[in-house]
């Protein structure tokens, strides 16, 4: 299938059995004005929980549906294998944890005759499910723990540096190339980045409507964000750029709480003593505020998802300039191959 009227949802996956079904039939279901059509071509890694079966079974019924292969099992190189497969004149990408308006691929194709932007998208909205899911999307939405990035803007119609997922002519990718598989995570930021510097301009819709489901327990959350500050650092050293100021404050603040802690060992308590205590208070306000906009049952646990995202992503990203500077190369332990 190919033409100028054919739209490719791009996905990579991996063991992702308990979500194929559903994430399959949103895609299958979106609402395409003539002469308009689609395709949903699944990269899939090389899942072993049955997710593989269930694409081939889907697939035999619904002959829009293909599965190539990913043997390389990340994000990046899914993403290549199925934009090499595609034969549309624009590509979706979509996630397999997030749910889609039926109008979402429509809205996109609007969103980019109205801006001629070279990437659309809309914002990223978090729903989460549990208690702790609960709070990671409360805290993930909120302007104040995302230190003002416009993509939690549910509102924000306008220019931006990086946007949710994405929807790109296929001349994008002809001029800016495709994602880095050097990255195992950031790879869109990386490649929005690119678009940017490369002349080009990215936009984002609020009329494009999806909902993401976060991690639901601290330990997946603190290795998400682990590995977001890491790879992050590699994005940085790749085009020299100075991270926003959002991105430094949390290698600054462990760093400094790595300082203070040998300055307490050596017999200076106090410094640590302050920093602690500082952020204690950071912690409850941020939770208070979060709290205050969601729901009250969930203030307990704002303080534990807040400080897992912060310290996650400041470790992370302090290991990974380390890495970048001396290796250039990033480790294998922080390679996390789904999501």
């Amino acid at each position: 299938m190919a033409g100028e009227h054919l739209v490719s949802i791009v996905v990579p996956c991996r063991n992702e059995a308990a979500f194929i079904d559903a994430f399959c039939a949103d895609a299958m279901r979106q609402a395409l004005a003539p002469p308009w059509q689609l395709e949903l071509i699944v990269a899939d890694g090389h899942s072993d929980d049955g997710t593989r079966e269930r694409l081939q079974a889907l697939a035999a019924a619904e002959p829009r549906l293909r599965v190539v292969d990913n043997p390389a099992r990340f994000v990046a190189a899914g993403l290549n294998r199925a934009l090499a497969a595609a034969g549309g004149a624009v590509i979706v990408r979509m996630d397999v944890h997030t749910r889609y308006a039926p109008d979402y691929v429509a809205q996109c194709l609007a969103a980019l005759r109205r801006s001629g932007a070279d990437n659309v998208g809309g914002p990223w909205r978090a729903e989460g499910v549990g208690g702790w899911g609960r709070a990671i999307a409360a805290a993930f939405q909120s302007r104040w723990v995302a230190g003002g990035a416009r993509s939690r803007d549910l509102a924000f119609e306008g220019e931006v540096d990086t946007v949710y997922l994405g929807c790109w002519p296929r001349a994008s990718f002809d001029r800016f190339g495709g994602f880095d598989e050097m990255l195992v995570r950031n790879q869109d930021d990386e490649h929005n980045l690119r678009i940017v510097r490369g002349g080009g301009r990215v936009w984002q819709s609020a009329a494009i409507r999806s909902t993401y489901r976060p991690r639901d327990s601290l330990a997946a959350l603190w290795r998400q964000w682990l590995q977001y500050g890491y790879w992050k650092a590699f994005v940085m050293k790749k085009h020299g750029q100075a991270a926003a100021l959002r991105h430094r404050v949390p290698g600054l603040f462990v760093a400094g709480l790595g300082l203070a802690s040998l300055g307490a060992l050596a017999g200076w308590p106090l410094a640590l003593a302050v920093l602690v205590a500082a952020y204690a208070a950071l912690l409850l306000g941020l939770s208070v505020t979060v709290a205050s906009g969601s729901s009250w049952s969930l203030l307990w646990r704002l303080p534990f998802v807040i400080a897992a995202q912060q310290l996650g992503y400041g470790i992370g990203s302090l290991i990974g300039h380390w890495d970048a500077w001396r290796h250039g190369q990033g480790r294998e332990r922080f390679a996390g191959l789904t999501r």
